[in-house]
């Protein structure tokens, strides 16, 4: 069986999908690494029914308002990078390099599942590099920025 990638933007949002060969009426899709598998009708005037797979779905953490993300460092010295707690798409980012924050300061705003998930850091510090923008899907543990 074979698998073709293909990159797609709408709305300024990256997509990336990979399409398995069909099988029978059925086919593999994964977007941004989420799995799905698309029935085909047979009857040409419908469109195709999109469901889940029946193994086990993806996990997706919930956050809210007052969580914070988890910090890693980059390397000693150098600062921390804020990582997206899960995956979505970027709506504003309050800060810019430069800017001194402080610890639970919300740095970015998150849409995930027509949700918007305030991500704090739990550490202060001056921003180095923003390393997205807005409109840009992000994975969950994808690089947000740097801070110092």
């Amino acid at each position: 069986m074979s698998q073709k990638e293909y990159k797609y933007k709408i709305n300024g949002i990256k997509f990336n999908v990979m399409v398995d060969d069909p099988n029978g009426n059925t086919v593999h899709v994964e977007v941004n690494g989420v799995p799905y598998t698309v029935e085909i009708d047979k009857t040409p005037a419908d469109k195709p029914v999109i469901k889940q797979p029946s193994k086990k779905k993806p996990e997706v953490p919930k956050l809210n308002s007052k969580e914070t993300v988890d910090v890693q460092p980059v390397s000693p010295g150098n600062g921390y990078r804020v990582k997206a707690p899960l995956p979505g798409t970027i709506m504003s980012l309050p800060v810019a390099v430069g800017d001194k924050i402080e610890a639970g300061a919300t740095v970015c705003v998150l849409e995930a599942m027509k949700m918007e998930n305030d991500i704090h850091t739990p550490k202060g510090g001056v921003v180095k590099q923003i390393l997205v923008k807005v409109g840009d899907a992000v994975p969950q543990d994808g690089d947000l920025m740097i801070l110092e």
